[in-house]
Protein backbone atom coordinates (compact mmCIF):
# COMPACT_ATOMS: atom_id res chain seq x y z
CA UNK A 1 0.00 0.00 0.00
CA UNK A 2 1.53 3.37 -1.06
CA UNK A 3 0.40 6.39 0.84
CA UNK A 4 1.00 10.46 -0.56
CA UNK A 5 -0.55 13.21 1.96
CA UNK A 6 -4.34 11.94 2.20
CA UNK A 7 -3.97 9.13 -0.62
CA UNK A 8 -3.75 5.45 -0.08
CA UNK A 9 -3.18 3.24 -3.08
CA UNK A 10 -4.36 0.11 -1.97
CA UNK A 11 -5.41 -3.09 -3.90
CA UNK A 12 -9.03 -4.15 -5.35
CA UNK A 13 -11.11 -5.29 -3.10
CA UNK A 14 -15.04 -6.12 -3.92
CA UNK A 15 -16.09 -3.37 -1.40
CA UNK A 16 -14.57 -1.25 -3.46
CA UNK A 17 -16.62 -2.32 -6.78
CA UNK A 18 -19.80 0.17 -6.60
CA UNK A 19 -17.76 3.29 -5.71
CA UNK A 20 -15.21 2.20 -8.90
CA UNK A 21 -18.49 2.00 -11.28
CA UNK A 22 -19.53 5.47 -10.33
CA UNK A 23 -15.94 7.27 -10.63
CA UNK A 24 -15.83 5.20 -13.86
CA UNK A 25 -19.07 5.78 -15.93
CA UNK A 26 -19.41 9.61 -15.65
CA UNK A 27 -16.12 10.20 -16.90
CA UNK A 28 -15.89 7.94 -19.57
CA UNK A 29 -19.83 9.23 -20.57
CA UNK A 30 -20.26 12.67 -19.31
CA UNK A 31 -16.58 14.01 -19.39
CA UNK A 32 -15.34 12.31 -22.38
CA UNK A 33 -18.57 11.61 -24.48
CA UNK A 34 -17.70 7.77 -24.98
CA UNK A 35 -20.72 5.94 -25.56
CA UNK A 36 -19.82 3.15 -23.39
CA UNK A 37 -22.13 1.11 -20.71
CA UNK A 38 -21.04 -0.73 -17.87
CA UNK A 39 -22.48 -4.19 -19.67
CA UNK A 40 -20.20 -3.20 -23.08
CA UNK A 41 -17.15 -3.19 -20.19
CA UNK A 42 -16.31 -6.86 -18.54
CA UNK A 43 -13.28 -5.83 -17.50
CA UNK A 44 -15.20 -3.10 -15.04
CA UNK A 45 -18.00 -5.60 -14.02
CA UNK A 46 -15.48 -8.38 -12.91
CA UNK A 47 -12.45 -6.47 -11.34
CA UNK A 48 -10.78 -9.39 -9.82
CA UNK A 49 -11.18 -12.20 -12.22
CA UNK A 50 -10.11 -9.88 -15.37
CA UNK A 51 -7.14 -8.09 -13.45
CA UNK A 52 -6.23 -10.03 -10.53
CA UNK A 53 -3.98 -13.19 -11.85
CA UNK A 54 -0.70 -13.81 -13.24
CA UNK A 55 0.94 -10.35 -12.80
CA UNK A 56 -2.19 -8.32 -13.14
CA UNK A 57 -3.24 -6.70 -10.37
CA UNK A 58 -5.95 -3.65 -10.26
CA UNK A 59 -5.87 -0.60 -7.14
CA UNK A 60 -7.97 2.03 -6.13
CA UNK A 61 -6.86 5.73 -4.79
CA UNK A 62 -8.79 6.26 -1.68
CA UNK A 63 -8.65 9.94 -0.74
CA UNK A 64 -10.37 9.64 3.55
CA UNK A 65 -12.08 5.90 2.33
CA UNK A 66 -13.33 7.45 -0.83
CA UNK A 67 -12.36 6.07 -4.11
CA UNK A 68 -10.84 8.72 -6.39
CA UNK A 69 -9.16 7.27 -8.92
CA UNK A 70 -8.11 3.88 -10.46
CA UNK A 71 -5.87 1.84 -12.44
CA UNK A 72 -5.31 -2.11 -13.63
CA UNK A 73 -3.09 -4.34 -15.65
CA UNK A 74 -3.99 -7.70 -17.62
CA UNK A 75 -1.66 -10.26 -17.86
CA UNK A 76 -1.43 -11.10 -21.15
CA UNK A 77 1.42 -13.49 -21.58
CA UNK A 78 4.72 -13.22 -22.76
CA UNK A 79 5.92 -10.63 -19.74
CA UNK A 80 3.50 -7.86 -21.22
CA UNK A 81 0.48 -6.46 -19.48
CA UNK A 82 -2.15 -4.40 -20.49
CA UNK A 83 -3.15 -1.06 -18.96
CA UNK A 84 -6.82 -0.58 -18.36
CA UNK A 85 -9.18 1.40 -16.65
CA UNK A 86 -7.10 4.42 -15.30
CA UNK A 87 -9.40 7.12 -14.43
CA UNK A 88 -8.94 9.85 -11.77
CA UNK A 89 -11.76 12.12 -10.43
CA UNK A 90 -11.88 15.74 -11.55
CA UNK A 91 -11.63 17.19 -8.10
CA UNK A 92 -8.23 14.99 -7.73
CA UNK A 93 -6.39 15.88 -11.17
CA UNK A 94 -3.01 17.71 -12.15
CA UNK A 95 0.41 17.25 -11.36
CA UNK A 96 0.35 19.83 -8.22
CA UNK A 97 -2.54 16.62 -6.64
CA UNK A 98 0.49 13.73 -7.46
CA UNK A 99 -2.88 11.18 -7.83
CA UNK A 100 -2.13 9.90 -11.07
CA UNK A 101 1.31 9.87 -10.63
CA UNK A 102 1.10 7.95 -7.51
CA UNK A 103 -1.15 5.26 -9.42
CA UNK A 104 1.27 4.97 -12.62
CA UNK A 105 3.72 4.22 -10.01
CA UNK A 106 2.38 1.86 -8.18
CA UNK A 107 1.50 0.04 -11.30
CA UNK A 108 4.71 0.24 -13.43
CA UNK A 109 6.98 -0.82 -10.06
CA UNK A 110 4.72 -3.54 -9.87
CA UNK A 111 5.47 -4.75 -13.07
CA UNK A 112 8.98 -4.11 -12.63
CA UNK A 113 9.19 -6.43 -9.94
CA UNK A 114 6.98 -9.26 -11.90
CA UNK A 115 9.60 -9.01 -14.29
CA UNK A 116 6.75 -7.48 -17.19
CA UNK A 117 9.28 -5.98 -20.28
CA UNK A 118 6.71 -4.11 -21.27
CA UNK A 119 3.09 -2.40 -20.89
CA UNK A 120 0.80 -1.54 -23.90
CA UNK A 121 -2.61 0.47 -23.45
CA UNK A 122 -5.14 1.79 -25.45
CA UNK A 123 -6.60 4.97 -24.99
CA UNK A 124 -9.29 7.46 -26.91
CA UNK A 125 -8.40 10.30 -28.91
CA UNK A 126 -10.54 12.87 -27.19
CA UNK A 127 -8.25 12.44 -23.84
CA UNK A 128 -5.60 14.67 -24.75
CA UNK A 129 -4.15 15.01 -20.91
CA UNK A 130 -3.82 11.63 -20.94
CA UNK A 131 -1.56 11.62 -23.87
CA UNK A 132 0.69 13.52 -22.27
CA UNK A 133 0.93 12.04 -19.27
CA UNK A 134 1.21 8.47 -20.85
CA UNK A 135 4.40 10.15 -22.97
CA UNK A 136 5.86 12.24 -19.66
CA UNK A 137 5.69 8.78 -18.05
CA UNK A 138 7.98 6.83 -20.84
CA UNK A 139 4.98 5.28 -23.05
CA UNK A 140 5.40 5.75 -27.20
CA UNK A 141 2.43 5.60 -29.46
CA UNK A 142 2.55 2.54 -31.35
CA UNK A 143 -0.11 1.82 -34.26
CA UNK A 144 -2.60 -1.05 -33.76
CA UNK A 145 -0.80 -3.41 -35.67
CA UNK A 146 2.47 -3.31 -33.16
CA UNK A 147 -0.16 -4.74 -30.61
CA UNK A 148 1.03 -8.19 -29.21
CA UNK A 149 -1.91 -10.68 -30.49
CA UNK A 150 -3.90 -10.53 -26.48
CA UNK A 151 -4.26 -7.22 -26.42
CA UNK A 152 -7.78 -6.65 -25.20
CA UNK A 153 -9.04 -3.99 -27.95
CA UNK A 154 -11.76 -1.53 -26.55
CA UNK A 155 -14.32 -0.61 -29.28
CA UNK A 156 -13.99 2.96 -28.76
CA UNK A 157 -9.92 2.93 -28.34
CA UNK A 158 -8.14 4.92 -31.10
CA UNK A 159 -4.83 5.20 -29.61
CA UNK A 160 -2.24 2.87 -28.58
CA UNK A 161 0.76 3.23 -26.19
CA UNK A 162 3.74 0.46 -25.55
CA UNK A 163 6.56 1.41 -22.85
CA UNK A 164 9.67 -0.93 -22.16
CA UNK A 165 10.49 -1.61 -18.75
Amino acid sequence: MLTMNSIVITPYIVEYQQAIEKLVLPIQQNEFGVKITREEQPDLMDIAGTFQHGVGNFWAALDDGEVVGTIGVVDISNQQVALKKMFVSSSHRGKDKGVAQLLMNTAVEWCSARGVQQIFLGTTERMHAAHRFYEKNGFTEVTNLQLPPNFPIVSVDTKFYRRDI
